[in-house]
């Protein structure tokens, strides 16, 4: 199939219909891609419609966002279904009994596919914006075949990705919104090491670019990218495609789903099979006591 990640840069709307003529475009240009995924937090650039007095408080623009969400799923649902795309759509913060989480909706041209929520919260989210974790980790079951998604931070840790992979994920999609070249290197390091030692294909979304007027996405620093296995059939670094840094832009990539069954059945390395072998050495590995001074 083909696909293609988002590097996108935050706007700066007066109309809401501004940011849908936005969103259009941005799918139009996708061309004949059957997926599409766009990056984390990148939402938030709605907030702009609200004014200064809004946008500039964390908490004021997190509960002034839940008013626009009808007509935002509304409008991912008509460009799916018009484009007839899978569409990954960027995060938004959905409020529920607890809080606020950050979701990933998925859309294909039939409707709402089904969302995830992050998992893992940053120290920005947990201490000054207040984001809540999700309550499980899940696949999203599409046309296309089933979806894991692993956004920003979540791409970090091992055991997330490994679950969806488990439970039958070939393409994991890790949206991200990273303001410093070492947070962006370290969703992409992760995202590329999901690919390796499962054995499937991540497609990483960053938001990019200078929205000043906002505290919760003012500094954007990415590189989208495609990534799969490391072995035979597949580049040597395990990037099939990846863009120049910080330029709005699309990346595409044709994925062979059959290409990975061959690697996982005899390939060089057996990432995905052998992953179970470490537990011999795990569970009789002796663990010292935390000790608090």
């Amino acid at each position: 199939m083909k696909v293609a990640t988002s590097q996108y840069a935050i706007g700066y709307f007066e109309r809401f219909e501004s940011f849908a003529d936005k969103l259009e475009e941005w799918i139009s240009n996708a061309g004949d891609a059957e997926l599409v995924l766009f990056p984390e937090y990148a939402a938030m650039e709605l907030t702009s419609l609200f004014g200064p007095e809004v946008y500039s408080d964390l908490q004021r623009q997190l509960k002034a966002m839940q008013g626009l969400m009808p007509n935002w799923i509304a409008l991912h649902q008509e460009l799916a279904r018009r484009h007839n795309k899978v569409i990954a759509a960027a995060s938004f913060p959905v409020e529920v009994d607890h809080g606020h989480v950050n979701r990933v909706h998925v859309f294909e041209p039939a409707g709402l596919a089904g969302f995830q929520d992050k998992c893992i919260m940053t120290r920005f989210e947990n201490e000054q914006w207040f984001i809540n974790p999700g309550a499980k980790l899940q696949p999203i079951q599409t046309e296309l075949g089933s979806l894991g998604v692993i956004t920003c931070y979540d791409a970090e840790f091992p055991l997330l990705g490994r679950q969806l992979a488990q439970a039958g994920c070939e393409i994991l999609l890790a949206p991200s919104c990273t303001d410093t070249q070492a947070g962006f290197n370290r969703v992409a390091i992760g995202a590329r090491a999901r690919a390796m030692e499962n054995q499937c294909y991540v497609l990483h979304s960053p938001t990019v670019g200078v929205a000043d007027w906002s505290p919760a996405v003012d500094e954007n620093i990415g590189r989208a990218g495609i990534y799969g296995p490391i072995d035979r059939g597949f580049p040597e670094d395990g990037i099939l495609n990846q863009a120049c840094y910080d330029s709005p832009q699309w990346v595409s990539a044709e994925l062979d789903i059959k290409a990975l069954e061959q690697v996982r059945r005899d390939g060089q390395v057996l990432n995905r099979q052998d992953w179970s072998k470490q537990e011999y050495y795990l569970n009789d590995y002796p663990r010292s006591e935390s000790k608090n001074h």
